[in-house]
């Protein structure tokens, strides 16, 4: 489980005050809120990792770790392949690269196994930094806005992919996207100067369907709801 609490400071400045956010075990949240709230520092601290921002408050997580930030922060001299398994490299572990091998396929990598990223596109970048995620098998995983560099139908495959492979873990999504954020999460909060609320969602279980009504109805909820001040 997830639980934060408290106020989120950068410097003298207040970025989320009030914050009362829980994500329980085997469920998907979505963070939202506009930029510069604190959405990927809220994301960091539950990957247990260093930012300039200090929580008044606690933060408790249960379960190892991994994050998806919004670069894909590959390493530039190393394949495809190399990137996704690099995190058994540094740890000293053997690499499962059939696996890995078998991850690119799934997102439509195959024969690009061996490609720098500088010869990747950036939706192609973000899909290898994608499998280094799901190769990792963590019972805890945050992904800040996994999917903004792919275009519209290849986002719908990897939302439903990322579901698949996810099922059963504990998510935090962090997103500008109403839509991916009606599919993919069992809860949605939004943050912001005033503090954290809930968000509507449909009742059914995700990843739901694109043209699902009342996937479209969250979706309209959500976006009047953010074009709206956070302190309203």
């Amino acid at each position: 489980m997830i639980r934060i609490t408290g106020d989120l400071w950068l410097e003298d400045r207040p970025l989320a005050r009030g914050l009362d956010l829980t994500c329980a075990p085997g469920t998907w949240m979505g963070i939202l809120g506009a930029s510069g709230v604190g959405k990927s520092t809220l994301g960091r601290i539950v990957a247990g990792l260093p930012v300039p921002a200090r929580l008044q408050g606690t933060a408790d997580v249960t379960g190892a770790v991994t994050l998806m930030g919004q670069q894909d922060q590959l390493l530039p001299w190393a394949s495809a392949l190399d990137n996704v398994t690099i995190g058994a490299r540094l740890r000293g572990q053997r690499p499962d690269r059939d696996r890995a091998r078998a991850l690119l396929a799934e997102l439509g990598l195959a024969g690009l196994e061996a490609r720098r990223p500088a010869h990747l596109s950036g939706g192609q970048r973000q899909r290898v930094a994608l499998a280094r995620t799901l190769i990792e098998d963590r019972p805890v995983i945050v992904l800040d806005e996994p999917f903004s560099a792919l275009d519209a139908g290849t986002r719908a495959q990897m939302q439903d992919l990322a579901a698949r492979h996810l099922a059963g873990r504990t998510v935090i999504l962090i997103t500008h996207d109403p839509l991916e954020a009606a599919r993919l999460c069992h809860r949605a909060v939004l943050i912001g100067p005033a503090g954290s609320r809930a968000l509507p969602l449909p009742a059914t279980a995700p990843p739901r369907a694109l043209d699902d009504p009342a996937v479209l109805a969250a979706q309209a909820a959500l976006f009047a709801t953010l074009v709206r001040p956070c302190a309203a």
